[in-house]
């Protein structure tokens, strides 16, 4: 079992955009959680343990941005994750939770997910923001749905902790305008398309 301190969910919701209502808003959501580095300070080849993690967290913070933004589980459009470890991390730390095994729950926690859920790693301290990619989870190219979220905990990442984040989103970028293929014409087999 993971040992994480700390959870945090945010929603984010755009009513006005350049000077116009929308409506319904768009709106995101990320979750994030503050976990111990059991690999912090030293080099270790069996990464194991953080890829199992990776999985533990795909799912729980996927239903928890699900659940904020009060929606079934196939009405989520986009997904990302990000991961930002302490200073005596790796960035090899936040891949194995990341990449691995981290997907497949989030996919169940969103109905599907055909696409690959776009990613970031970076090494921080506490009070640095990190950035969460958006994509489309179904069809990579739904351009209005090329997107990011950002968050930042106070006291997040510790030296020996990672802070990892995932985001789920119920629409696009409001007033979408640069073309391309739309949600709703879609088809979401082979993940591009």
């Amino acid at each position: 079992m993971t040992k994480i301190r700390k959870i945090a969910v945010f929603i984010e919701e755009t009513r006005i955009e350049a000077g116009r209502e929308i409506s319904p808003p768009t709106r995101k959501a990320v979750a994030v959680a503050v976990i111990e580095n059991p690999f912090a300070g030293r080099y270790v080849e069996d990464l194991t343990e953080l890829m199992d993690t990776g999985a533990e967290l795909g799912a729980l913070l996927g239903e928890r941005c699900v659940q904020a933004l009060g929606i079934r589980p196939e009405q989520a459009e986009s997904y990302g994750k990000s991961a930002m470890v302490g200073e005596n991390g790796e960035l090899e730390h936040a891949a194995a939770i990341l990449h691995p095994k981290l997907g497949a729950p989030l996919r169940k926690a969103v109905e599907k997910g055909a696409a690959l859920v776009p990613s970031s790693k970076k090494m921080g301290s506490p009070g640095q923001v990190l950035d969460v990619p958006l994509g489309h989870k179904d069809a990579a190219y739904v351009r209005s749905h090329f997107d990011g979220i950002e968050v930042r905990l106070n006291d997040a990442p510790r030296a020996n902790e990672i802070m990892v984040a995932v985001a789920v989103t119920d629409s696009g970028r409001p007033l979408p305008r640069v073309g391309g293929l739309t949600h709703d014409a879609a088809e979401g087999k082979d993940g591009l398309r």
